[in-house]
């Protein structure tokens, strides 16, 4: 994810996601309520939502109707089969956050969704102020960013509920490395992650079942396939896949800010990131 301030007040919706500020004085979403769109989001269904976040359904529809008033616009969709995103929702998500930055003036941001890979070099060339990324142990800086910590995570291997493997703490690594599983593309950091571990093992991985362009499209194939998947655990940990820890195997990386290498950022980038640091904690739960 990358963020810049477009050359003009008014921000333009590109093939990714831009958004022009409004002025409101409307309070910011509480953790509370972010987390339970995000639980839904992911599951599909508020009771499922409900019951991972132990409240009731009842008073996770009152959240997000809270959520929605404040954002000012529909999150998800509800149907008989249970809720989606809206087109509008993660432009909206975003334009709660940084709304909170000020409540007064108004900004002008562009956010664009990418690659790691992309990101860093966005952030380098001086198109975007600035970036999170993925970043695995013993990558290859790049000289045009500085790289701060914000989280640990890991690539974690998840099962759907059903799956055989959903009943074990564990997994042999000789099952795991026989195992095709659905993982990222290639140009993916989680996918990255997994080969340079197993390269460094001198290991070889079963072909992929599939290779997803997204961590979402990684989910919905896995459920629909009963499969294996390879992500994020701050990915799973918002959906009721299981985690199966893998005999003598683990695949360490952490999110990092990505900030251009020299100069000062502007006053509104550096809040932007203050806001960023804040709001990284509705992952880590």
């Amino acid at each position: 994810m990358v963020l810049s301030s477009p050359p003009s007040r008014q921000a333009t919706v590109r093939d990714t996601v831009a958004l022009p500020m409004r002025e409101t004085n409307a309070s910011s979403p509480d953790l509370n309520e972010l987390r339970g769109f995000c639980m839904a989001a992911d599951l599909g269904t508020l009771g499922r939502a409900a019951v991972r976040l132990h409240v009731s359904q009842p008073s996770l529809s009152k959240r997000l109707a809270s959520l929605e008033a404040k954002v000012g616009a529909r999150l998800l969709e509800r149907s008989t089969r249970g809720v989606a995103l809206s087109h509008s929702a993660s432009e909206a998500f975003v334009a709660a956050l940084l709304t909170s930055l000020n409540a007064h003036q108004q900004l002008a941001v562009e956010l664009v969704t990418a690659n790691s890979q992309v990101v860093r070099a966005l952030v380098a060339d001086g198109r975007a102020d600035v970036g999170v990324a993925a970043s695995r142990p013993n990558h290859t800086p790049n000289p045009g960013v500085r790289e701060t910590e914000l989280a640990d995570d890991a690539i974690v291997c998840a099962v759907p509920p059903g799956h055989p493997w959903a009943a074990r703490e564990r997994v042999t690594r000789k099952r795991f490395l026989a195992t095709p599983m659905v993982v990222r593309d290639p140009s993916s950091n989680a996918r990255w992650t997994v080969d340079a571990v197993l390269a460094d093992e001198k290991l070889q991985a079963a072909p992929p079942l599939l290779e997803a362009a997204t961590p979402r499209a990684a989910i919905a194939e896995a459920r629909s396939r009963r499969a294996p998947v390879l992500l994020s655990r701050h990915v799973i940990a918002q959906t009721d896949f299981t985690v199966v820890a893998v005999e003598g195997l683990s695949f360490p990386r952490s999110y990092v800010l990505v900030t251009p290498a020299y100069g000062e950022s502007a006053d509104e980038v550096r809040r932007l990131v203050e806001r960023i640091r804040e709001h990284i904690k509705i992952w880590l739960r």
